[in-house]
């Protein structure tokens, strides 16, 4: 059994395993709920799987075998309550699609969902059965239009004209939770503006899909 496909194995063992059982697991406190602890479920399943990368440095979570993880909070249905968020974006660099960090993120993903009815206690929601995505062709042809679109109108000044509803797979949202305008970016006669920091989310509707069929194009 490769490295990767024992890490999975590992993943899928966890399936129907609760939130506080994975803290229990993991010697960590149970996460409440709420935007204060969002992160908190992957970066405890991150502990429980020995992950090594990831901590902000510009790695992926399984270094040694290319791998990101990421967790989706999903409905009884199975689909995802909110979009999945990739990495931070400085809107003041300027990197084309192949040489950026939100490609290399989703080179390969691990996606984990945990279940749970929308206001449900975060500690009683169960790990779904994981998913291990490469994009497609056509998948990849798409992500990296979207992210042109959206470096683009960055490129000429307009970041305040890149909003949530740009982009059919990939989106750039703010990520300040209080709106403060934290980052630095380049305005239209090249002047340097302060803006609100934005970070890159695959859509709802992409990773519904993707859940689904890996090679699914929604």
């Amino acid at each position: 059994m490769s490295p990767l496909e024992e890490l999975v194995r590992r993943a899928a063992s966890l399936e129907g395993r609760t939130v506080a059982e994975l803290a229990q697991m993991a010697e960590r406190e149970t996460p409440a709920g709420g935007a204060s602890t969002k992160g908190r479920v992957g970066e405890i399943l991150e502990i429980v799987l020995g992950a090594t990368g990831g901590s902000g440095e510009r790695r992926v979570d399984f270094p040694s075998v290319g791998l990101e993880l990421k967790t989706i909070p999903v409905g009884v249905t199975g689909r995802p309550l909110e979009s999945t968020f990739v990495c931070a974006m400085r809107v003041d660099e300027d990197v084309d699609f192949e040489a950026s960090w939100v490609r290399r993120k989703l080179e390969r993903v691990l996606f984990v969902p945990v279940v749970g009815a929308r206001g449900s206690a975060l500690s009683e929601r169960t790990l779904g059965k994981p998913v291990v995505w490469s994009p497609s062709p056509q998948q990849l042809q798409q992500l990296q239009a979207d992210y042109d679109d959206i470096v683009g109108l960055l490129g000429i000044g307009r970041v305040e004209d890149v909003s949530a509803h740009l982009g059919r797979y990939l989106q750039l949202r703010p990520k300040a939770r209080d709106g403060t305008p934290r980052a630095l970016a380049f305005g239209e006669d090249g002047e340097r503006i302060r803006t609100v920091p934005r970070g890159f989310y695959l859509r709802a509707t992409f990773t519904e899909a993707i859940l689904r069929d890996t090679a699914a194009l929604p």
